[in-house]
């Protein structure tokens, strides 16, 4: 027997290979799966992945899911399960539990419950919350899904896609300007989350995914009914939308509006002949170009109107950036002056007056709402608002705040001294200081207009 047979007993290579991986952490073994997804859908762009249903339940994909569940909103669901409480059940049995149900295949989805989450314009805003047993089942699911189509996405879109932001977004928005694609359709969708249809996202689905177990499992999520008010909305006849703040939710979504994308980038197309190029994050999108004449709207209406979708008429604009600003992302775009009267012109991206607003406006409600606090516990609550603000709008070499930051500092100042000036009567130790200064000095408040020169520093 030649010396190269493998002996009889001994594991083959694919064995092998299985046992190493086993011995691998979780967050390794997840980050295979998902390259080799990844890897095939972009080698195979006509392949239909049949067989994935038996990733939901592995242990190691579970157990990640619930770490970023617990990592990120707490909020329980309809069920009342919280996280302290899957803690002192026992996480490793609950997953069990939910992996085997999985396997098996009778895991069925709770109802959503539905908050409304105030907007700046004074409407509201429908959120819906999954129990954390179905947040844990789908993020298993965006995990496989994800680099499938990862792969097919378009380079125009950056909403909720993993290494894109919104600082890609603006910077595109920027070098499309700078090139002198300065006329600008502002495009808003009228409820775009809760008016996705059903059939036409599974039929986009299974472009991609056949295998029917999957697919399912995703219908009934789809198909799960929402609760608000403690009364229960909507059944297995209901046909639109997939609940903002579920965790596949964003996901489905890029998916169903990735059509618009590949329309509009096809080398081919109406849009491309026209110079026309999109930026989109989720389901906001601009189109840009020289010119945007009246046949690409009209062109761009009749693809969204056979999606089942349809334009918010009243935040929808055609702009020439030239002469006009624009709101996109919390961003206001405009071509300023030159403040040193050097005779030229440059496009200025700041924080728009809204998103200006919407931030004092959340400092104004947590002062009012915390007046017994210790000067500490108030830097501490202002700053986490403040950083992530701050951390969001400045861009560097994109985005020009300095007089958002001057504002943001000017607001502070005056509301800590209303603030302090009226717990006088209790005797403060910040009455009558300059409380803005006193906290940033001791307690370590941020000074909006230093602190990214402090933390580029560090």
């Amino acid at each position: 027997m030649s010396t190269h047979h493998q002996k009889v007993g001994a594991p083959g290579q694919g064995q092998l290979f299985k046992q190493r991986a086993s011995q691998l952490p979780d967050a390794e073994r997840e980050k295979i799966v998902c390259e080799k997804l990844y890897q095939k859908a972009k080698q195979q762009p006509d392949f239909r992945f049949y067989i994935l249903y038996d990733k939901m339940f592995l242990p190691y994909l579970l157990r990640q899911a619930w770490k970023r569940v617990k990592a990120g909103g707490k909020t329980p669901g309809i069920d009342n399960v919280r996280v302290e409480t899957i803690e002192q059940y026992g996480v490793e049995a609950y997953l069990e539990q939910l992996g085997e149900e999985l396997r098996t295949r009778t895991y069925r989805p709770q109802a959503v419950k539905r908050v409304m989450i105030p907007k700046a314009n004074g409407g509201q805003r429908p959120l819906g919350i999954p129990s954390l047993r179905d947040r844990i089942a789908q993020n298993v699911a965006v995990r496989i899904l994800e680099p499938i189509f990862e792969a097919d996405f378009e380079e125009s879109s950056y909403g909720f896609r993993p290494g894109c932001s919104a600082k890609d977004a603006m910077a595109a928005i920027k070098t499309n300007l700078k090139a002198g694609k300065t006329q600008v359709y502002d495009a808003d969708l009228s409820g775009y989350f809760d008016s996705i249809p059903h059939g036409r996202l599974m039929k986009t689905l299974n472009q991609r995914i056949t295998d029917p177990r999957l697919l399912k499992l995703i219908h009934m999520w789809l198909k799960a009914p929402v609760v608000e008010d403690g009364s229960y909305k909507g059944d297995k006849k209901h046909k639109e939308g997939t609940p903002q703040g579920g965790v596949i939710s964003p996901l489905l979504a890029n998916m169903y509006l990735h059509l618009v994308d590949r329309i509009v980038n096809h080398p081919t197309s109406l849009f491309t002949r026209y110079g026309v190029r999109m930026v989109r994050y989720a389901d906001d999108f601009v189109l840009m170009a020289h010119n945007i004449p009246p046949v690409i709207l009209g062109r761009l209406k009749r693809i969204l109107t056979r999606m089942g979708l349809t334009h918010n008429e009243q935040k929808t604009h055609l702009v020439n950036a030239t002469k006009q600003p624009f709101d996109f992302l919390g961003f206001t775009v405009r071509y300023d002056r030159d403040l040193k009267c050097r005779g030229f012109r440059y496009w200025n991206l700041t924080a728009s007056k809204k998103s200006e607003k919407k931030l004092t406006g959340k400092i104004r409600m947590f002062l009012s709402t915390h007046g017994h606090l210790s000067p500490p516990l108030i830097a501490q609550g202002l700053n986490r608002m403040l950083r992530g603000w701050l951390n969001y709008f400045e861009m560097k070499g994109i985005s020009y705040t300095a007089m958002n930051k001057r504002r943001l500092r000017h607001y502070l100042m005056s509301r800590l001294h209303r603030y302090y000036g009226r717990k006088s009567q209790r005797k403060s130790s910040l009455y009558r200081q300059n409380a803005f200064e006193v906290l940033v000095s001791r307690y370590g408040l941020i000074d909006p207009t230093t602190y990214l020169k402090r933390v580029a520093a560090l």
